[in-house]
């Protein structure tokens, strides 16, 4: 497999975890550095981004991949992602889902552990 195809298979399980809330393989994606820069401009670590998840601030309910597309440097221990995700958030109350269209970033370094990603920054699209 080729580094670009490891690296997009990484950014599909790293949605697929944040929807599960699989704690322990965002732990093992996410670098101890990471900084994430959401659409509104806040900023999270690792440890403030992963504690959003868990009291429910940073909520997915489905993130479907629109584009994905991975170019690798350095000598295969660097890679640059960019896409389009959409996410949605359902109610309970039956209100209609919040839907979220969102171009973003990632920057992914391999270490020892394998590939990482360290940089993180997403931008609102207007709807559809």
């Amino acid at each position: 497999m080729t580094a670009a195809h490891e690296v997009e298979d990484l950014e599909r399980q790293r949605f697929g975890a944040q929807v599960r809330k699989e704690y322990d393989v965002l732990d093992q994606l996410f670098a101890d550095d990471l900084i994430y820069t959401h659409s509104n401009g806040q900023q999270d670590s690792k440890s403030t981004y992963l504690q959003s998840i868990r009291d429910g601030a940073s909520r997915y309910d489905d993130i479907e991949v629109e584009a994905l597309h991975v170019r690798i440097y350095a000598g295969a221990q660097t890679a640059v992602v960019n896409g389009t995700i959409t996410i949605s958030v359902f109610h309970e109350d039956g209100m209609p889902p919040t839907i979220t269209r969102l171009k973003y970033v990632t920057v992914q370094v391999k270490n020892a552990g394998g590939w990482q990603v360290v940089l993180w920054q997403s931008q609102k699209q207007l709807a559809v």
